[in-house]
């Protein structure tokens, strides 16, 4: 497992590294800044928006994601956000507070592999089947930071998990069988607006059914070590590359909203150090050909 070279006020402690190697999981609270806290509830609701848009367009863009409900079509994940025109998306992943995060738990050659914004819409309780987010031989950390942007708590459909499940594969289907929403052991999360939950992607968690739910969305950005990735894929050496190089656009974005403050010393190994390119709207979409397997309760899928 790889870890960071030095400590600052941004990143994880000893002992709450020590905390997500063994729950899978860790709660940040208060851990996004007010100003920015606001900046990405207003983007969202722009993003939601436009959305809904496209869809009634007759040319609906697919990085607006929807799912059949009982009440019809529901929209409820947006991927790419750093393309859809919100400034906030980038001043978030270059912010001490995500990439403080990211550099204690993948060390100094993380990359950012996935952003999507994450939503049950008021009134859209369906469940999230227990489930792993991806599979993978557990030779380096991968995880997601969720940036919560509102309330989220028990008996509202707030996310449950499974701690210390992230170690090994699990048959979810069997899980949901046997037990329901109440594994032995499991935890319901309490999260406020500006809180964050990093999470292992291979700790089982999911969240029950619920009526009458408020709107609550979350922000999900992915990074994983680049020795992983090339090692293990599933991208090549030339798409981390290109994933990495929104790193610096994000440090120039969160410093140009932050005249004021240092900003996050981000130091890879030369190797891993990308070439900047002069297009940067090219930069902000790097599409994933490729996906790891997870574990999903679903045909054809089985824990292994």
């Amino acid at each position: 497992m790889t870890s960071t070279h030095q400590l600052t006020p941004n990143h994880l402690t000893p002992e709450q590294i020590a905390t997500f190697d063994e729950q899978g999981y860790l709660v940040l609270k208060n851990r996004i800044p007010v100003d920015l806290l606001l900046r990405l509830q207003d983007a969202a609701a722009r993003w939601i928006e436009a959305g809904r848009d496209s869809a009634a367009s007759g040319h609906p863009d697919p990085d607006y994601v929807f799912a059949q409900r009982s009440g019809g079509r529901a929209m409820f994940r947006i991927d790419y956000l750093h393309s859809k025109s919100e400034p906030a998306s980038l001043e978030l992943l270059g912010s001490p507070a995500v990439l403080g995060i990211a550099e204690s738990l993948a060390g100094p050659n993380f990359v950012p592999t996935y952003e999507s914004l994450v939503f049950k819409d008021e009134g859209d309780g369906a469940a999230i089947d227990w489930h792993q987010d991806a599979v993978h031989p557990r030779n380096h950390r991968i995880f997601n930071v969720d940036v919560y942007l509102d309330a989220a708590r028990p008996g509202e459909g707030s996310l449950r998990v499974a701690p210390g499940s992230h170690t090994k594969p699990v048959d979810v289907c069997q899980l949901a069988d046997e037990y329901g929403w109440d594994a032995p052991g499991v935890v319901q999360t309490k999260l406020e607006p500006g809180d964050v939950l990093v999470h292992d992607v291979m700790v089982v968690h999911g969240s029950e059914a619920v009526t009458n739910n408020r709107l609550r969305r979350t922000i999900y950005y992915e990074f994983r070590p680049a020795e992983q990735i090339i090692a293990e894929g599933p991208w090549t050496a030339e798409w981390v590359d290109q994933r990495m190089r929104l790193i610096p656009l994000a440090l120039t974005r969160h410093a140009r909203q932050h005249p004021e403050h240092a900003g996050f010393a981000w130091n890879p190994d030369d190797q891993f150090r990308p070439e900047v390119g002069d297009d940067d709207e090219a930069e902000l979409r790097i599409a994933h050909k490729v996906h790891s397997r997870g574990s999903y309760c679903s045909a054809g899928n089985v824990a292994g």
